[in-house]
């Protein structure tokens, strides 16, 4: 009996009234505990190496997942780690207490792991030793099925029945203690990942895409981490906005100061100095901290030392000399995106278009045999 099978014999877990009238889809059912209850969180050596140990025995793929603090700290580290796998039932990792997590990792190599938007999870499991050698991608295992909707809940609303509760997905992950509705909620999220990917698989296989698919899992496992990114500044919110080279040379200061003062108190650089508040400056070009405290986001709430620091990046940025300034833009590395095509290309634009076209109407006369047999 699979998971979702022994899950939904537990009638404790359905919605109460009855079940819905013959000519209604059944509602899902409810997730609201895990099968085997909230796993004790692991944060010592000992217990580490008997989930190492437990998850060495098991058999079969490893459902795996992180959480991470964004928006409330620096960086994208991992604050928890979810596995699960046949034989091992499930096990939630404090990655604060047991930082390296290389031995499992080990532990695991040569099996395959279940992750959900994996190139999301991949850098902060990488950072603490875990890096998968085979992988399968329940997100874009959805996507490259067709299905209009990704996200894990819908995947597992529509493939399987059952709904998650997702009310933590966005909560400060960094807190200590955890609270038991957060890890209940964490717990979830690897109870139904391997009957998702074996549910996909099948979908995939009848749709001639399986091959397909694993070579996309296999280019994703096998890829080197992400070179930094040049010139981040430049993906500040707004940013459009800014059209001269001194406005951009006050952006670029501005994001670089704060950027330095949110990895000493490791807090989410928006919550230090929000990208409207940058923007803001930038096209002002206030000449000192009275005219800044006028501007959104530099309000009285903020202390002067804090003015002064701003105000002190902007200076710098406006005695650049004109050689020092950076440079309108800088070149795309691979194609635009496709709503500007049109412009930029309209040939290409013309070829996505009739690629589309054939590609829905493949789609429905597929829909037609499929439903006349």
């Amino acid at each position: 009996m699979t998971d979702a099978q022994e899950t939904a014999a537990d009638t404790s877990l359905r919605t109460t009234g009855g079940a819905p009238p013959d000519d209604v889809a059944p509602a899902p059912i409810p997730l609201l505990e895990p099968r085997e209850g909230i796993p004790p969180v692991v944060a010592s050596d000992d217990a580490l190496a008997q989930v190492v140990a437990a998850f060495a025995a098991g058999t079969g793929p490893v459902a795996v997942d992180a959480e991470r603090a964004s928006g409330y700290r620096y960086g994208q580290r991992a604050y928890l780690v979810q596995l699960r796998r046949d034989g091992a039932g499930s096990a939630l990792i404090d990655p604060v207490g047991c930082p390296d997590l290389t031995s499992l990792g080990e532990a695991l190599r040569g099996s395959e792991w279940i992750l959900h938007a994996a190139t999301q999870d991949l850098p902060c499991l990488r950072e603490i030793g875990m890096t998968p050698t085979e992988l399968f991608d329940t997100e874009l295992a959805g996507r490259l099925a067709g299905f209009p909707r990704v996200g894990l809940g819908a995947m597992v609303e529509n493939v399987l029945g059952y709904a998650l509760e997702k009310g933590h997905s966005a909560v400060d992950w960094s807190t200590r203690p955890l609270p038991d509705p957060w890890l209940r909620y964490a717990a979830l999220d690897v109870e139904l990942l391997i009957d998702l990917r074996n549910a996909l698989e099948e979908e995939l296989e009848r749709q001639g895409k399986l091959e397909w698919a694993q070579e996309e899992f296999d280019a994703i496992a096998s890829a080197p981490p992400a070179p930094p990114r040049k010139d981040p500044w430049r993906r500040t919110s707004g940013m459009h906005k800014v059209r001269r080279r001194r406005q951009m040379a006050v952006v670029r200061e501005l994001w670089n100061a704060r950027d330095q003062v949110a990895q000493r108190r490791d807090i989410s650089p928006g919550k230090v100095l929000g990208d409207g508040a940058i923007i803001e400056a930038a096209l002002s070009l206030p000449p000192n901290t009275q005219a800044l405290t006028t501007l959104p986001g530099f309000g009285h709430r903020m202390g002067r030392r804090q003015l002064e620091q701003w105000q002190a990046a902007i200076d710098r940025a406006k005695a650049l000399p004109e050689a020092e300034l950076p440079q309108p833009g800088q070149p795309l590395l691979g194609p635009p995106p496709p709503r500007s095509w049109a412009d930029k290309d309209p040939a290409a634009a013309a070829r996505l278009s009739a690629a589309r076209a054939c590609h829905e109407a493949r789609r429905g006369l597929q829909a037609v045999v499929e439903r006349h047999g």
